[in-house]
């Protein structure tokens, strides 16, 4: 199912999710069917559970157009950062319009469980990388206009 995006100021947007308790409940097994759903129809590369009205720490990563099966992190941390960053537009399926530059670390390792509460420690670099620094800010209420250097667009839709 496909579910509505939140946008920009909507409050719910600005808070800290919870942290998800296993073993998952039908509930939330469905809502990252509908994230997997949002995303895709949003054509999206990825979505975080308050962006669809759910203050969670769920998070999926859709780099499908790379050959990347699209995949749900719950409780993702961010536990090391390279020391290089990058600098990419970013913009947010939740601030429609509005694009900038955002400095990220250019790799990260993480740990987070799966759907089946199996623990993930792993290291992601480039767009992998910022994609999912991008939607744990999200779970931590954090957006990009918190972090854009420069707008590269829309700046004046805020």
């Amino acid at each position: 199912m496909i579910l509505d995006l939140k946008i920009y100021p909507d409050k719910l947007l600005r808070k800290s999710a919870a942290e998800v308790k296993f073993p998952l409940s039908a509930e939330a097994q469905e809502l990252i069917e509908d994230m997997y759903d949002t995303v895709r129809k949003a054509q999206g590369i990825g979505l975080a559970a308050p962006q669809v009205g759910k203050s969670l720490r769920i998070i999926v990563v859709n780099l499908e157009h790379l050959e990347v099966p699209i995949f749900a992190l719950i409780n993702p941390v961010v536990t090391d950062v390279s020391k290089k960053n990058s600098v990419m537009e970013e913009g947010c399926l939740s601030i429609p319009g509005v694009f900038g530059d955002v400095s990220r670390p250019e790799q990260i390792r993480f740990k987070a469980l799966d759907f089946r509460g199996k623990k993930i420690e792993a290291e992601a670099e480039g767009l992998l990388a910022r994609v999912i620094q991008h939607e744990i800010d999200h779970i931590n209420g954090v957006l990009i206009i918190d972090k854009i250097k420069k707008y590269t667009k829309g700046q004046e839709l805020l």
